[in-house]
């Protein structure tokens, strides 16, 4: 968007456009974590709106949590996410679930082979253009949508994988099955997001409405990364801890009525 161009005929209330100008700039890594943004007074002038305006554009991305205001300083770009290594072995969120007593349903919205674009070749260290399995599904816990788990995985690594069924075993369990190796440990960055329009829908929310985003890369134990994945979660919900072992008897709950698994490639 450039300077003056809010359509102020819009039915769109105008803090909302300077909100989304605000956004778009982070999201494009115009103005990056950590970094000042553009006083009022320069908003008002690069947009040609009200000091009251841009006022209440901004609340409304501080309590998005994108950004944060500092007294005497200004508004700055709130760090988007945390990363950490999680340690040797982990518990899958299905896993997770099962262990806090909750009984919930997986339903698997996408399940398709793609080729790898430059993005996923590089989390997952595979070539460009490389099949992987693209697998999309939403948990819910009574009817309510909890996680919605977009999934790139290496093929090359876990042949058969795409042929699972995965609205009854967690992926987990067919990776260790494909690839004949365990699991062993992961990296996780946390983030808060504006749902959007199509997440919106799946996870029963405004598409203005925050989501607590996850992403992920898991790895085997010989190293391979395994899966490249994105995790979305009401904000609203309560997480009490983020368990990082991952025990002998993790799986043991799986449904394991046999699955039919290719060799090939996939």
């Amino acid at each position: 968007m450039m300077p003056g161009t809010l359509n102020k005929s819009d039915s769109e209330p105008l803090y909302n456009q300077v909100a989304n100008y605000i956004r778009e700039q982070i999201y494009a890594q115009e103005w990056g974590a950590t970094e000042r943004i553009p006083s009022e007074h320069e908003l008002m002038t690069l947009l040609g709106v009200s000091r009251g305006t841009v006022q209440k554009g901004v609340r409304l991305l501080v309590s998005e949590g994108l950004l944060v205001q500092r007294r005497g300083k200004g508004t700055f770009v709130r760090k988007p996410v945390v990363q950490h290594p999680m340690g040797n072995r982990l518990l899958s969120f299905a896993e997770s679930l099962r262990m806090q007593g909750l009984e919930f349903e997986t339903t698997v919205l996408t399940s398709e082979v793609i080729t790898a674009d430059a993005a996923c070749a590089e989390h997952l260290g595979i070539e460009l253009g490389s099949s992987i399995y693209l697998l999309r599904r939403v948990r819910t816990v009574g009817g309510e949508p909890v996680v919605l788990i977009e999934s790139k995985l290496n093929l090359s690594a876990c042949p058969g994988l795409d042929k699972l069924d995965y609205s009854r075993r967690t992926l987990f369990s067919g990776i260790e099955l494909t690839s004949h190796k365990k699991i062993s440990w992961g990296e996780e960055r946390y983030g808060a997001r504006v749902a959007g329009a199509t997440r919106a829908k799946i996870m029963h929310c405004d598409a203005s409405d925050p989501l607590l985003n996850i992403d992920q890369v898991i790895y085997l134990e010989d190293g391979t990364a395994v899966e490249w994945g994105n995790m979305w979660l009401p904000a609203n919900s309560y997480v009490t801890s983020s368990v990082t072992q991952r025990g002998d008897g993790a799986g043991e709950w799986e449904d394991h009525r046999p699955d039919t698994v290719s060799k090939g490639a996939g």
